[in-house]
């Protein structure tokens, strides 16, 4: 994946021991130099901001949260692009890392695709490569195309709220609002959560 014109680092910051090494392990498989930090604060102590680098990021930390370690980064000028993994039920954190600036987030447990994809976007930041960007124009050309309903899970979906607790508000099915989806992603062209949070964040 990577050339030796553009090497860079990744900093793994994830609590879970059997996770960090899980992770280290994929990503140096594929000749990726992987750098493990179990908490946000060993990441701080260590960051070397001459190193070319991104992150992936558990958002649920013991000390200081992902999102916690978000803000600290943006606070001081620390620009370094975001990964975040999360477990199901903390989509909705997710929601908030990726309006905080993350550039992708990954649902544990993280298929070696959906990593090298995310990480594939975050050296083409590191190296200055055009990434691909919807221009406002045609989101809300996409947007005209949702049904009332389909506009109303939107909304749901982007405070990151699940298929039940959605399909509890507005008193349908969870398969009706796995259709509605299904249908919303086809029409705005997006992957899943991520891509929208990223069109209409």
């Amino acid at each position: 994946m990577t050339n030796t014109d553009e090497y860079f680092s990744v900093y793994v910051v994830e609590d879970n021991a059997a996770v960090l090494a899980s992770l280290c392990a994929l990503l140096a498989a594929h000749g990726i130099d992987t750098i493990p930090c179990p908490s946000a604060e060993h990441f701080i102590q260590i960051y070397d901001p001459a190193k070319r680098a991104c992150m992936i990021l558990d958002v649920r930390l013991p000390g200081m949260s992902g999102i916690q370690l978000q803000s600290y980064l943006n606070d001081n000028g620390i620009a370094i692009p975001i990964i975040v993994i999360t477990a199901h039920g903390n989509v909705s954190i997710a929601v908030k890392a990726m309006q905080a600036g993350a550039i992708d987030f990954i649902e544990k447990p993280a298929s070696k695709a959906q990593l090298l994809e995310a990480l594939t976007t975050a050296s083409g930041m590191l190296f200055n490569r055009q990434a691909t960007v919807v221009s406002k124009k045609v989101v809300a050309s996409r947007l005209e195309k949702l049904t009332d309903r389909e506009r109303e899970i939107l909304d749901h979906l982007l405070t990151g709220k699940l298929n039940k607790e959605i399909a509890s508000a507005l008193d349908v099915s969870q398969r009706t609002v796995e259709g509605h989806r299904s249908r919303i992603r086809e029409k705005m062209h997006a992957r899943g959560i991520a891509d929208l949070v990223r069109m209409l964040g």
